[in-house]
């Protein structure tokens, strides 16, 4: 294991605390180190354990040297408090400039006007890390993006899409089947929202799992899902379809549907006892049945499984969209985050919907 990196802030006239630590986790994480030492006085730690908790994860530790000698300064600028430190860095990287060019919304012409939504690239934010660049959307105590970095990448979908200031509604994954309706008591977990509020944004991510959204024009009522190959299995969408028909009294021949992007047949794959479950929805879903590692197609998975049995409450096959945004996460890095591809430390794209209030505009692409 690598010593730690030691960090010494010295007074100097030049730049803010928080651009001075921004520009210390951009060297920590090039060079792939996770232990740092600081070396400073008592309040010195306090202010820098602001800045931590903002701008690095769970995965960097930090080991504090407390000095009380004149040769170790508090950081220059000394907020007095957590607000100050989040405007201080809030500010900072809202001047930062886009990397990998601007925002990039793809939208779904099955979405009709009186909504507003899109499925997020990873083009447009300020994430450095090459697997998490630039528009990550989510952050975990288990990657390197920081709260404050992902909350200006949505800062900026928001405003590039439409929705701001609007706050995102965004599923809390538990890779199964339960559905939250806004307004009851929200779970610890689940993988699909729905609502009939305005002013709310739906969320669900995707890194390879396929963000799904759901819109009845007639009732005015909207869902979004994630839909891993575990939730597919499990009926995530026509849960989500169900919750629609029973809290809201949607019909579901009203209901539209629009999947975003995943990863294709061509780059999944699961051990053999796995991707035989997907042989149920339709012999389609596994090209290779009789291989080790079968390929999967779960983008086709789900459309069976959101239409299976249209006399039980399917969404009629014509009112599906999962060829508009159709493109496989894992072969197309320029323009996607995917975890088959990357690894653990993966970016997370979004799709996103909302219902729009009166004389609101179109969406933004």
């Amino acid at each position: 294991m690598p010593p730690p990196l030691v960090l010494q802030l010295h007074r100097d006239r030049s730049g803010s605390t928080a651009e001075t630590l921004f520009r210390f986790k951009l060297t920590v994480d090039q060079l792939g180190i996770s232990s740092v030492r600081v070396h400073t006085t008592a309040r010195g730690r306090d202010v820098l354990q602001r800045y931590q908790q903002l701008l690095f994860t769970s995965v960097h530790t930090f080991d504090y040297q407390v000095h009380d000698v004149s040769c170790c300064h508090a950081p220059k600028h000394s907020p007095g408090g957590g607000e100050e430190v989040e405007e201080e860095v809030s500010r900072f990287l809202q001047q930062l400039p886009a990397l990998r060019g601007d925002i990039r919304v793809l939208l779904s012409p099955v979405i009709p006007e009186g909504f507003g939504h899109g499925f997020s690239t990873r083009l447009g934010g300020v994430s450095s890390i090459p697997t998490l660049s630039s528009l990550n959307l989510f952050s975990s105590s288990l990657r390197r993006d920081p709260g404050a970095v992902v909350q200006e990448n949505r800062r900026r979908l928001a405003l590039h899409a439409g929705f701001h200031p609007r706050p995102l509604r965004l599923v809390k994954v538990d890779h199964g089947s339960d559905v939250w309706v806004l307004g009851k008591p929200e779970p610890q977990r689940y993988d699909s929202v729905v609502t009939d509020q305005r002013g709310q944004v739906l969320a669900a991510p995707g890194a390879d799992c396929m963000p799904i959204l759901f819109a009845d024009p007639g009732s005015k009522v909207i869902g979004a899902a994630h839909a891993g190959w575990k939730g597919t299995l499990m009926g995530v969408a026509m849960a989500t379809v169900g919750a629609m028909l029973t809290e809201f009294g949607c019909r579901a021949s009203d209901i539209v549907v629009a999947v975003g992007p995943s990863v294709g047949g061509c780059c999944f794959t699961l051990d053999r006892e796995q991707a035989l479950d997907f042989l149920n929805l339709h012999p389609d879903c596994v090209p290779d049945p009789e291989a080790e590692r079968p390929h999967v197609n779960i983008r086709l998975a789900n459309r069976y499984s959101t239409e299976f049995s249209w006399s039980a409450g399917g969404v009629l096959p014509g009112n599906i969209d999962d060829s508009s945004v159709s493109e496989c996460t894992s072969c197309h890095p320029e323009l996607f985050f995917s975890h088959v591809r990357d690894g653990p430390n993966f970016g997370t794209q979004l799709g996103f919907l909302w219902i729009k209030e009166e004389g609101e505009g179109g969406d933004e692409g």
